[in-house]
């Protein structure tokens, strides 16, 4: 059974970090590209960052680029979302995405072309 399942969400104060955890199970996570997006209610979807299972390229929204670090770990089957100098305007549910890929990536790769997804977990940035 595939399965995404994302952790390490929260609360935490401006200016704050946190690093959320994508386990994959279920598939060979070698051949996916994985994608972090995040959604608040009322707006789509939105892609923050993939990383490339081909040669670990990485890509970020220009709203997180510089904030925001994807790295993959394929022997544990996780991808990791450390983000940095948290805004009030991260606030969302963040959400992991498997994309079945064999070719390289050269963009923030769009959310109609993942292929399985995990169930979120809610970041939240106050004081």
């Amino acid at each position: 059974q595939v399965q995404l399942v994302e952790s390490g969400g929260g609360l935490v104060q401006p200016g704050g970090s946190l690093t959320l955890s994508c386990d994959a199970s279920g598939f060979a996570l070698d051949y996916y590209t994985i994608g972090w997006f995040r959604q608040v209610p009322g707006k789509e979807r939105e892609g923050v960052s993939c990383i490339s299972n081909t040669d670990s390229t990485t890509y970020y929204a220009d709203s997180v680029k510089g904030r925001f670090t994807i790295s993959r770990d394929n022997a544990k089957s996780t991808v990791y979302l450390q983000m940095n100098s948290l805004k009030p305007e991260d606030t969302a549910v963040y959400y992991c995405a498997a994309d079945f890929r064999l070719k390289p990536v050269t963009r923030l790769i769009p959310r109609v072309e993942y292929d399985y997804w995990g169930q979120g977990t809610q970041v939240t940035v106050s004081s």
